[in-house]
């Protein structure tokens, strides 16, 4: 197995080749993680090209969301020479990611068991819907796992169930491949040997639940939704403001809400003695919060959040993500940059949000246009099976 690149990157993962089997979010998120790390990935897409380019509605951004920093190569390994190729190119990568229904790898005898017995210092990636038990045969997406994992439950208003606005599951499920990956790299450092990850949704999501799982089995009882929580703090909610604007505002200590009452010329409230601590405004909360509301329906956003950003008090406006293209902490801190797009055109790009060594790992490729690398990569292979 090789772990030649010829490209020079000066990233953690320059020289690691990774060859993709994957489509829609989990697994192409994996190979973005590690492409923007510096490893050479080779995305395999179908003839045609991989069907997540062309989807309708809420998945139109998947691919470019998701694929930037790879190469394209076209083969169908549904065909003799098409699976033979593949084989070939797995020989020569250091690690295999795939996101397919269970059983298809195995049918094609490309699931790790197969291709570890050939190539052991392969390291094999399977992003699946569950792993291994009762559940690992069911198809998954992320709106079910949700559901199943008490993330819905926990969202949405009582007997309300809502799903969180983004595929929170399928992106956490490629960042745990990737971590698997590192330290799978690592381990073989020591072993020789590759190893098969494996990375589920269900447990992704059961992970994001786990907190709420724990207090359970401290107090005895179910967690209630978010949105009918008892807060922790008496000042932790959004307001409306004039206009009909929102805006978040959080006082979750004594001092924080001595500093909200002279913002919002309160000195009532700041010298009531039964609202001096948390816990006695978090008594009276709800007649706390509509007290401050009704002066705060008398401000307007923007002249209200300088003067909590002066005071060092918690805030948020309620923002869209059509709104965060032009937000600028995102541009001028380099977490938003131009990307050329398969079509030719140029989109905007969020970064990983890491900081190594202070530098952003950027965009270093156009997106790839379908197959555009196939003759690079398999010109490469033969040299390289030749040698």
């Amino acid at each position: 197995m090789s772990t030649t690149n010829t490209a020079t990157t000066g990233l953690p993962l320059e020289g690691v080749r990774v060859i993709e089997f994957t489509h829609m979010v989990m697994g192409p998120t994996c190979g973005m993680i590690l492409a923007d790390l510096g490893a050479e990935v080779i995305k395999i897409e179908p003839p045609g090209g991989d069907k997540t380019r062309k989807l309708p509605g809420l998945g139109i951004g998947f691919f470019r969301s998701f694929n930037r920093n790879k190469k394209s190569v076209v083969l169908d390994i549904n065909t003799p020479q098409g699976h033979a190729t593949a084989l070939e190119l797995i020989a020569q990568c250091d690690v295999m990611l795939e996101n397919f229904r269970p059983g298809l790898m195995a049918k094609l005898g490309l699931d790790y068991a197969s291709l570890s017995a050939r190539y052991p210092k392969l390291i094999y990636v399977s992003h699946k819907g569950f792993l291994p038990g009762p559940y690992e045969k069911r198809l998954a997406l992320d709106e079910v796992v949700q559901n199943m994992a008490g993330l819905t439950y926990m969202t949405g208003p009582k007997g309300r169930p809502l799903r969180a606005g983004t595929s929170v599951n399928d992106i956490m499920g490629g960042m745990f491949g990737a971590i698997g990956v590192l330290a799978a790299l690592q381990e073989r450092h020591r072993t020789g040997r590759g190893q098969e990850i494996q990375s589920a949704l269900f447990e992704n999501c059961v992970l994001l639940a786990s907190q709420h799982m724990q207090q359970f089995l401290m107090t005895h009882e179910p967690p209630p939704p978010m949105p009918s929580r008892v807060s922790a703090w008496s000042v932790y909610d959004v307001f409306t403001l004039a206009g009909e604007e929102q805006l978040f505002i959080g006082a979750v200590s004594d001092k924080q809400f001595q500093t909200l009452c002279r913002v919002l010329a309160r000195p009532d409230l700041a010298n009531d003695p039964e609202l001096a601590t948390n816990a006695q405004r978090v008594a009276v909360r709800a007649q706390l919060l509509a007290q401050l509301g009704e002066t705060l329906a008398h401000h307007h956003v923007a002249d209200l959040m300088p003067a909590l950003e002066a005071a060092g008090l918690p805030y948020a406006p309620i923002v869209r993500p059509d709104q965060l293209v032009n937000d600028p902490h995102l541009i001028e801190s380099g977490g938003l940059v131009d990307m050329p797009t398969d079509d030719g055109d140029t989109t905007k790009a969020v970064l990983l949000p890491l900081l190594m060594g202070e530098r952003r790992l950027g965009v270093r490729h156009a997106l790839p246009k379908v197959g555009e690398h196939t003759e690079e990569v398999l010109a490469r292979l033969a040299k390289e099976t030749a040698e």
